[in-house]
C-alpha cells in the first residue's frame, strides 16, 4: 500500500476540447484544489503538465494519478486516427463495409442517400483460410504462411502500421485469433495489432469486426500519447502508475490500457458519471440526471439507487462498438459551440471554435459567434473575473459577432438574439434528456438535476425550469468535476463471453466452470495491477432475454442464486423498463464479471454554517428567462455562501471557473456540504430538499 501520509496527494486529470482540467486532493487536510488550462491538440501532453504544474511542481508527492481523455473519441470523430488494414476469414473480407445494410434512421426517407466512405477501403481487407463454427469447433485449420503473406502485403504494400483480426466465431473459440497475432507481431513487431477477441468474447460479427477496427484506429495514437505523457510525469517526480479512466467507469493502468485503447474512448465523461453516482449515494438521492456541459458537448446519464444506466454496445460516429460503457447521451453543443443561421433558423452546434480558435471573445482569430459569447452579451458572464481573472476575454467583441452575425440575419435586437442562442440548446438538451427518460417510462420532474462542467452551472437552472425539475445541484468544484469523479474510482475491468442457453436450474449450473474462467482471467488482471486479495472482488452478471429477442438486459448474480430467482429479477427489471413482462421461456445471452480492486476515497466534508446573512458583492444587468427582458442580478462569491444562507433569484454566483445563473422564479440555499440547491421559488421545495441533503 501507498504511504499517504508522505505521499498525501492524489491527481485527477481531465481532458476537454477546450480546456484540460486538473484536480488535487491533499489526504492530510482534506482540501481540493483545481487548476485549468487550455487543451493543446497539436501536442496533448503539454497541457496536462502545464494544468498539473499549477497544482505540483514536484509529483514526488503524489500517491495516485488519475487521467481521463476524449483524444481517441476525437481521432474517430475527426477522422485523425491510423490507417487500418483487416485481416479475417477467407470470402468475408466484406463484412466490415456491407455492415447491417440499414439506412440510417435520418436518412429514411432519403432516396438519394448515399453512405459514407468506408473507414478501411476494400484492398487494405484481406481473408485467410481458417475457420471455425458456432460452438468453436475447428471445421478448416488455420494457415499460419496465410496470415504472415495478408500481414506482408497490408504492412510493405499499403505501408500501414495498424491491423485489426476479427475471424468467425472467436468468440466461441479465440484460437486462430490468438495464433495470427503471435505470426503477425513476430513477424511485424513494429505494427500495432488489434485482436477482437482481446477487447470482446461476444457474438454479432460486424459488431466486433467495428470495435477491432476502432481500437486499431486509435491504438497508435493514444500509445504514443501515454507514453510521452508517462515518460513526463515521471521525469517529474512520479513513481506510482498512470491509470486511465474506463469508459464503463473504474480506472486501470496505463498498461494495461494499451492492450485495449478503446475501453477508454469516453474516459472523460465517465468521469462525471462516477462522481455523479457517489453523490447520489452519499446525499441519499434516488434519482439523479448528470448534466455534464464542457466547450463542445453536453453529455447526460441517468442514476436510480446511485447505479449509473451501463450499456454494452454503443455507437460512435456510426460505428457500433461492443464495450462497457455508461448510458450516456451526448449532443454536440457546449461553452464553445459556434450558433448560426441556417435559412432563416438559428442553430447551435455541433460545429465547435474549440480552444483554437476559441469564441470570438477571446481574441484568438475566432470570428463565429458561441455560446460563450452570447453568455457574455447577456450578461451571464463577468469579463473581469473569467477563469478566476486569469484569461482576457473581450465582451464587446462578443456582442458586436452576435449582433453582425445572428441578430440582424434574424432581424431582432442583440439581446434576443443571444437568449434564443440558450432556448435552441434547451430545446437540444431536453430532447436528449427524454430519451434517457420519458422514453423509458421515467418522469424527469422526479429527478434532481446535477449540473457540471464549465458551463453546467449556468445552463442547469435553465434546463430544470424547462423540463419541470425541482431541484438543481452544483456541486464543489463544478468545473472539475469529471476529475472529481475519478478520484473516486476503482480499478475495474470486465471480462464476458456469449453462451446461449436455456435459462433454468440445470443450465444455470453448467455456466459454473465458464464463470470460473473468466474469474481466472479477473483475477490476474488485478494481479497485474497490483491489487491484492483483500482489495479485490468480482461480480458476476448474466445477460437475459426472452427467447427470440435481439437485445437482453444484465442480471447481477448474487452466490448460491437459481434459476428462479433469476428469472423473477430479469421479469421485474423488463417490467420496470418497458411496462410489462412475458410469459415466455428465457435465455442467458452472455456471461460477464467484472474484477474491482478498491482504491482509498477522499470523504464528503461538511462545511461551518452560516453565522449571517449572504452578502452580494455587486450587481450586473442580465437576461432573466422569468420575464424575458434585463433585470439587476445581484452577484454572490461561492466561497462567502455557507450552510443556512438563502438566496432569491434572479442572481449570479462566481467562482472563478464557473458562473450559476439563477433566474426570478428561482431559489438557491446551500447544504451542509456546500453544494448549491437551485429551487423553484414556489411551495418551499428548497426547505424539504436543503433537509434532506444535510
Amino acid at each position: 500500500m501507498t504511504d499517504t501520509n508522505k505521499r498525501p496527494l492524489r491527481l485527477a486529470v481531465d481532458i476537454g476540447g477546450t480546456f484540460v482540467d486538473a484536480l488535487a486532493y491533499d489526504g492530510t487536510t482534506g482540501a481540493i484544489s483545481l487548476n485549468k488550462a487550455s487543451t493543446t491538440p497539436a501536442e496533448p501532453a503539454a497541457g496536462v503538465l502545464e494544468a498539473v504544474e499549477g497544482l505540483a511542481g514536484d509529483l514526488a508527492s503524489v500517491s495516485a494519478f488519475v487521467h481521463g481523455t476524449t483524444l481517441g473519441l476525437n481521432a474517430i470523430l475527426q477522422r485523425r486516427g491510423a490507417d487500418v488494414g483487416i485481416i479475417t476469414n477467407e470470402g468475408f473480407r466484406d463484412l466490415f463495409e456491407v455492415a447491417r445494410a440499414a439506412i440510417p434512421t435520418e436518412h429514411m426517407y432519403n432516396f438519394s442517400y448515399a453512405p459514407p466512405p468506408v473507414l478501411v477501403p476494400r484492398r487494405r481487407r484481406l481473408g485467410v483460410p481458417g475457420r471455425v463454427d458456432a460452438q468453436g469447433q475447428v471445421v478448416a485449420e488455420f494457415d499460419d504462411d496465410a496470415v504472415r503473406e495478408a500481414g506482408r502485403v497490408l504492412v510493405e504494400e499499403h505501408g500501414l502500421s495498424s491491423i485489426a483480426v476479427c475471424f468467425l466465431h472467436s468468440y466461441a473459440n479465440p484460437e486462430h485469433e490468438q495464433r495470427a497475432g503471435a505470426v503477425l507481431r513476430e513477424a511485424f513487431p513494429h505494427v500495432s495489432v488489434s485482436l477482437s477477441t482481446d477487447i470482446t468474447r461476444e457474438y454479432r460479427e460486424y459488431e466486433r469486426t467495428s470495435t477491432a477496427v476502432m481500437d486499431a484506429y486509435i491504438r497508435p495514437v493514444l500509445n504514443d500519447y501515454i507514453s510521452v505523457l508517462e515518460s513526463r510525469l515521471r521525469e517529474r517526480g512520479l513513481s506510482d502508475p498512470l491509470h486511465i479512466m474506463r469508459s464503463g467507469g473504474g480506472a486501470m493502468t496505463a498498461d494495461l490500457a494499451r492492450t485495449a485503447p478503446l475501453t477508454t474512448v469516453l474516459s472523460g465523461p465517465a468521469g462525471g458519471v462516477v462522481g455523479a453516482g457517489y453523490l447520489a449515494s452519499e446525499l441519499g438521492i434516488e434519482h439523479l440526471l448528470s448534466f455534464d456541459v464542457g466547450g463542445t458537448s453536453i453529455d447526460s446519464c441517468v442514476i436510480v439507487d446511485g447505479e449509473p444506466g451501463e450499456v454494452h454496445e454503443a455507437s460512435i460516429d456510426s460505428f457500433p462498438l461492443l464495450i462497457p460503457i455508461f448510458d450516456l447521451r451526448t449532443i454536440g453543443a457546449g461553452g464553445g459551440s459556434i450558433a448560426w443561421v441556417d435559412d432563416g433558423l438559428l442553430r447551435v452546434g455541433p460545429h465547435s471554435a474549440g480552444a483554437v480558435p476559441g469564441p470570438v471573445a477571446y481574441g484568438q482569430g475566432g470570428t463565429e459567434p458561441t455560446v460563450t459569447d452570447a453568455a457574455l452579451t447577456l450578461g451571464y458572464l463577468d469579463a473581469r473575473e473569467f477563469l478566476g481573472g486569469k484569461m482576457d476575454v473581450d465582451p464587446v467583441a462578443a456582442a458586436d459577432a452576435v449582433r453582425d452575425r445572428l441578430a440582424e440575419p434574424l432581424g431582432v435586437d442583440t439581446a434576443e438574439a443571444a437568449a434564443s442562442v440558450f432556448r435552441v440548446m434547451m430545446a437540444r438538451s431536453v430532447g436528449a434528456l427524454r430519451e434517457i427518460t420519458v422514453e423509458r417510462g421515467l418522469d424527469p420532474r422526479e429527478f434532481t438535476l446535477l449540473a457540471f462542467g464549465g458551463a453546467g452551472p449556468m445552463l442547469g437552472p435553465m434546463l430544470a425550469r424547462e423540463m419541470g425539475i425541482a431541484t438543481t445541484i452544483v456541486p464543489r468544484v463544478p468545473a472539475a468535476f469529471s476529475a472529481f469523479g475519478m478520484l473516486m474510482s476503482d480499478l475495474e475491468y470486465e471480462f464476458s463471453s456469449t453462451v446461449l442457453r436455456s435459462l433454468d436450474g440445470e443450465s444455470l449450473a453448467g455456466l459454473e466452470p465458464l464463470f470460473a474462467d473468466l474469474e481466472e482471467q479477473a483475477r490476474s488482471v488485478l494481479a497485474e495491477q497490483g491489487v491484492s486479495g483483500e482489495q479485490g472482488r468480482l461480480v458476476r452478471r448474466v445477460d437475459v432475454r426472452y427467447r427470440g429477442q435481439e437485445h437482453t438486459l444484465g442480471i447481477d448474480l448474487e452466490p448460491h442464486d437459481g434459476a428462479t430467482t433469476v428469472l423473477d429479477r430479469f421479469h421485474e427489471l423488463h417490467r420496470s423498463r418497458y411496462g410489462h413482462a412475458m410469459d415466455e421461456p428465457c435465455e442467458v445471452m452472455t456471461l460477464r464479471v467484472r474484477a474491482v480492486g478498491s482504491l482509498p476515497k477522499p470523504a464528503l466534508a461538511r462545511e461551518e454554517p452560516a453565522d449571517g446573512p449572504a452578502g452580494a458583492v455587486g450587481s450586473r444587468k442580465a437576461f432573466d428567462l422569468a420575464v424575458g427582458a434585463l433585470a439587476e442580478f445581484p452577484v454572490y462569491r461561492r466561497e462567502d455562501l455557507a450552510p443556512g444562507h438563502r438566496v432569491p433569484g434572479p442572481a449570479i454566483v462566481e467562482e472563478g471557473t464557473a458562473t450559476t445563473v439563477l433566474f426570478g422564479d428561482q431559489v438557491l440555499t446551500i447544504d451542509a456540504y456546500g453544494h448549491l440547491l437551485v429551487n423553484a421559488a414556489q411551495g418551499g421545495t428548497e426547505e424539504t430538499t436543503r433537509e434532506e441533503h444535510s
